[in-house]
């Protein structure tokens, strides 16, 4: 959307010129920058404005369905122009490997915060629903209502029972066709950037719905809000291996763990080797 608003912001000067000639003046010459410029910062912010209207007035309480095409627009044109203005570079490998139009899980190691919105960014035509700690919807009230509209859903860690209702709720966003699930096996954001043991319980999304699983892996995304607006940060996002839906119906869930672990750990490695 960057560039998009750099060619608008260009084109307005010579329609301003219709109405008032400011081309012709002899103040032209400072007068065209600031317009330029002027114009472009209306545009983030106008957008931006947009966005965060959009999320302010729905609903948490109603069902997710009503105006879903929207919301999913908004993040697709919004994420990638944030990225871009925050300096942040992601670099994708592995696309091709993502089957195409069906739905699936999406599981990734977690290292920081932004790491959802760095996938969304890679993946919107995906259709992604993330399955977040409770924590975000009472912390981020302002995020969750946006994560309302893309079928994200909170889970409790701590208990038992409602991360079970969350898991089936899940299932059935899959089986219903209504969104695809991203999950953090690890269930925690890692403090110290490694990886950690799973929660395999996580993988019955997979298996109960029968759907393909997409494993990937990110580096260097736990750098974006330290380097933001200050220095370039270039962020690995890898699709690694997609287990089939064959697979996943007859795996169980702790050898699904162990493979997608190997998996992740193995890339982390050296994708970190091979950019150090």
């Amino acid at each position: 959307m960057l560039y998009v608003y750099l060619v608008a912001s260009a084109a307005l000067i010579p329609i301003l010129d219709i109405f008032f000639d400011i081309l012709k003046e002899s103040y032209s010459w400072w007068l065209v920058p600031v317009l330029f410029i002027g114009f472009f910062l209306g545009f983030i912010i106008l957008h931006l404005a947009v966005f965060a209207v959009s999320a302010l007035i729905v609903n948490p309480n109603t069902e997710s369905e009503k105006g879903n095409k929207y919301y999913r627009l908004l993040v697709k044109y919004t994420l990638p122009m944030v990225f871009k203005l925050a300096r942040v570079e992601i670099r994708v490998t592995g696309e091709d490997k993502i089957p195409e139009n069906k739905r699936l899980m999406l599981v990734c190691n977690h290292i920081n915060d932004v790491d959802p919105a760095v996938i969304l960014s890679s993946f919107p035509d995906l259709e992604l629903g993330f399955i977040a700690k409770k924590e975000v919807y009472t912390l981020l009230p302002f995020v969750a209502k946006m994560m309302k509209k893309l079928y994200c859903l909170p889970i409790d860690r701590e208990n038992n029972r409602e991360a079970i209702k969350t898991i089936l709720k899940a299932i059935e966003y899959i089986k219903k066709d209504k969104a695809s699930i991203g999950i953090f096996p690890e269930g925690y954001t890692s403090l110290d950037g490694e990886l950690h043991d799973f929660r395999n319980g996580a993988f019955k999304i997979a298996t109960k719905s029968k759907c393909p699983i997409v494993v990937c892996t990110l580096v260097n995304s736990n750098l974006v809000f330290k380097n933001m607006f200050r220095k370039k940060t270039v962020v690995f996002l890898d699709v690694i291996d997609v287990i089939s839906e064959e697979e996943t119906a007859v795996l169980h869930t702790d050898e699904i763990g162990k493979r997608v672990h190997e998996e992740m750990l193995n890339n982390i490695n050296m994708r970190r080797n091979k950019e150090s």
